[in-house]
């Protein structure tokens, strides 16, 4: 059997979830964690910055192959920024009409038959809110019942309402730790038109197809596009607005990663018509190589569950995705699996670090590898763990 071609350039463009974090964030993670793969693999890695773009260079030796991959984050957190702006009672907004969404389209119920994890990721914001509310509905109404006896007026009960409307905002400023108020905005923001995408970020996604687009005008040995978390979805779109305006030429080496994803919370919607229909033409696509990588351990991610299968779409003629696990708790030494295990979200961004025992998933040989993404799994049986069973209620794709 002949050789797989070696990928000597690639061009690949990273999409992150629904993060606020600048794209020199992801570029300063891909220097750090690929240099300790690096070490621990035994190729060579080197990064270097474009200036304050958010691309950067990755240049490799693996087996004396030389390689060169142009990265570029696909920037949206602008976007996830304004939506963070409102204060916290636009949070709890988005806490009730995010419940109406789920609850009354049947969703949530679903979802949890699917998996618990992302689940209870969802319901701890809600919970954690909710308690901060009581919290602060409790405090407002001591210090009007402490002014009440003070001053001898019935009136000064209403000196609590202050109170009531500035600890919301005190717990929102410390909310670094518990992410409650990031976590119920990232949720708000995907049920915000009942699973359709909102204006802006439709036009950012066009904008993203045009990037990507050009990119094969530089005839790279493969074009490769990473979603990570609620950036696969979009990833997804993505891909399929770019077949679909023939903008691929013949010939040219496609493919798709996607990470850590959590399809189902928007595939699931009624309004996601559109995800579904691009779902359903990348599943059945020969223009593409796209594959799902997930972990059991990663409670915030749908872990194994092949986002088609599972949103109803898939049909005899499905070739995608090929739905792997990256097994935490094999391709990690137990103290790293350990030190890991209860930090939920140091886990949902594992796939893009260094692993201690990386097997044939490696996010740094991947995107900058003499192997495309087709090669490195060709023949690769998809996870006996793997979920496929159709559990949305909503299927249709018409728009």
């Amino acid at each position: 059997m002949a050789d797989p071609p070696h990928i000597a350039r690639r061009s690949v463009f990273f999409l992150p979830g629904f993060d606020p974090a600048a794209a020199r964030s992801f570029r300063e993670r891909y220097r750090r964690e690929g240099a300790r793969q690096a070490a621990i693999s035994g190729y060579g890695l080197q990064v270097a910055g474009e200036g304050g773009t958010p691309r950067w260079r990755a240049t490799g030796t693996f087996d004396g192959q030389k390689t060169e991959a142009r990265i570029e984050v696909l920037v949206w957190s602008d976007i996830v920024r304004e939506t963070m702006r409102g204060g916290p009672w636009a949070t709890y907004a988005g806490l009730a009409r995010t419940a109406w969404v789920y609850l009354s389209s049947g969703a949530l119920v679903r979802l949890a038959r699917l998996r618990k994890g992302p689940v209870i990721a969802v319901l701890y914001p809600v919970t954690v809110l909710l308690l901060q509310l009581v919290a602060a509905l409790l405090a407002g109404w001591l210090f009007g019942r402490a002014a009440q006896a003070a001053t001898g007026s019935a009136w000064a009960l209403v000196l609590g309402v202050p109170v009531v409307l500035w600890l919301p905002g005190l717990f929102a400023r410390f909310d670094g730790r518990l992410l409650a108020h990031y976590l119920m905005q990232d949720y708000a923001f995907a049920a915000s038109r009942n699973g359709a995408y909102p204006e802006e970020l439709d036009a950012r996604l066009a904008d993203f197809t045009d990037r990507i687009a050009a990119a094969f005008d530089e005839a790279p040995d493969e074009v490769l596009v990473v979603g990570h978390s609620s950036g696969a979805y979009l990833a997804v779109s993505v891909v399929a607005d770019l077949l679909r305006s023939g903008r691929v030429p013949d010939g040219a080496r496609l493919s798709l990663l996607t990470l850590g994803q959590v399809v189902p919370m928007v595939s699931f919607l009624p309004g996601a018509t559109r995800l579904r229909r691009d779902l359903a033409e990348l599943s059945v696509s020969d223009r593409l190589t796209w594959v799902d990588v997930s972990a059991p351990g990663d409670g915030c991610a749908f872990a194994l569950c092949d986002p088609v299968a599972v949103t109803g779409l898939a049909t005899p003629e499905r070739r995608w995705p090929l739905v792997l696990s990256a097994a935490f708790s094999r391709t990690l030494s137990p103290e790293a699996w350990a030190r890991l295990r209860w930090r939920f979200f140091a886990a949902h961004f594992q796939y893009l670090d260094a692993f201690d025992r990386p097997g044939d998933y490696d996010y740094f040989a991947i995107t900058a590898g003499p192997l495309s993404l087709g090669d490195r799994f060709a023949g690769r049986a998809p996870s006996r763990s793997r979920i496929e069973t159709p559990l949305s209620r909503h299927t249709s794709v018409a728009a």
